[in-house]
C-alpha cells in the first residue's frame, strides 16, 4: 500500500481522539498504545509494541502496520479502510461490531480475533495462524484465508457471501449450520461432514451386522 511521504511522527502523538495525517511511527514501545476515539488517516506504524491497546471506536484510513506486536487489544466499533497488517504478533482482539473494508493481515499471528458484529467486505488473512476467530452475527463479503491455519471457527448466526475457506487448514467448527455462503474444498467437507450429521440429528453408522 503506497503511502507516499510521510512525516516522522513522535509518540507523545499517539493518545486518544488523536488527529494523524501522514505520520511514520517507527520502533516505538509503550506500556498502552491508546488511539481510542481517534482519526488515523495515511500512516504507517513500523516496530510499535504495547502490552494493551485502545482503539475503540477508532477510525483507520489507508494505514499500514508492519511488525505491531500486542497481547491485548481493545478495539471495538471501529471503521478500518485499507488497512495492512504485515509480520505482526497479536493475542486477544476484541474488535466486536466493527467495520473492516479492504483489510489485509499477512504473515501474522492472532490468538483470539472477536468479530461478532462486524461488517467485513474485502477482508484477507494471508499466511497467517489463528488460534480463534469468531464471526457470530457478523456480516461477511468477500473473505479469504489463503496458506493460513485455522485453529477454531465460530460462525453461529453469521451471515457469509463469497467467503472462501479452501485455502486455509481448518480445524474445528462452532456453528456448521450457519456456512450457508461459504466455499470450502473436499478435505474440509470431510472434517465438517460429522458436525452437519450431528447438527441434523442424523445418525451415522455402518451397516447393520458389521
Amino acid at each position: 500500500m503506497p503511502l507516499g511521504e510521510l512525516g516522522v511522527g513522535d509518540a507523545e502523538e499517539l493518545v486518544a481522539d488523536a488527529d494523524l495525517d501522514g505520520r511514520s511511527f517507527d520502533g516505538v514501545t509503550t506500556p498502552t498504545l491508546d488511539l481510542g476515539g481517534a482519526a488515523v488517516l495515511g500512516c504507517a506504524f513500523i516496530g510499535v509494541a504495547a502490552r494493551e491497546a485502545d482503539w475503540g471506536s477508532t477510525r483507520l484510513h489507508e494505514v499500514t502496520f508492519d511488525r505491531l506486536d500486542v497481547p491485548v487489544m481493545r478495539a471495538p466499533r471501529g471503521d478500518w479502510r485499507e488497512v495492512r497488517v504485515e509480520g505482526s504478533r497479536l493475542g486477544s482482539v476484541e474488535a466486536y461490531e466493527t467495520s473492516w473494508r479492504s483489510v489485509h493481515f499477512v504473515g501474522c499471528k492472532l490468538g483470539y480475533l472477536n468479530l461478532r458484529g462486524a461488517e467485513l467486505l474485502d477482508v484477507a488473512f494471508t499466511d497467517c495462524t489463528i488460534e480463534e476467530i469468531d464471526v457470530g452475527r457478523a456480516t461477511a463479503r468477500r473473505v479469504a484465508f489463503a496458506g493460513s491455519r485455522l485453529a477454531r471457527l465460530t460462525a453461529q448466526g453469521g451471515s457469509f457471501e463469497h467467503v472462501d475457506l479452501r485455502g486455509c487448514e481448518l480445524a474445528e467448527v462452532d456453528g456448521v449450520d450457519c456456512l450457508r455462503g461459504v466455499t470450502i474444498s473436499p478435505e474440509q467437507l470431510d472434517l465438517l461432514a460429522p458436525l452437519l450429521a450431528r447438527e441434523r440429528g442424523i445418525k451415522v453408522e455402518g451397516e447393520a451386522g458389521d
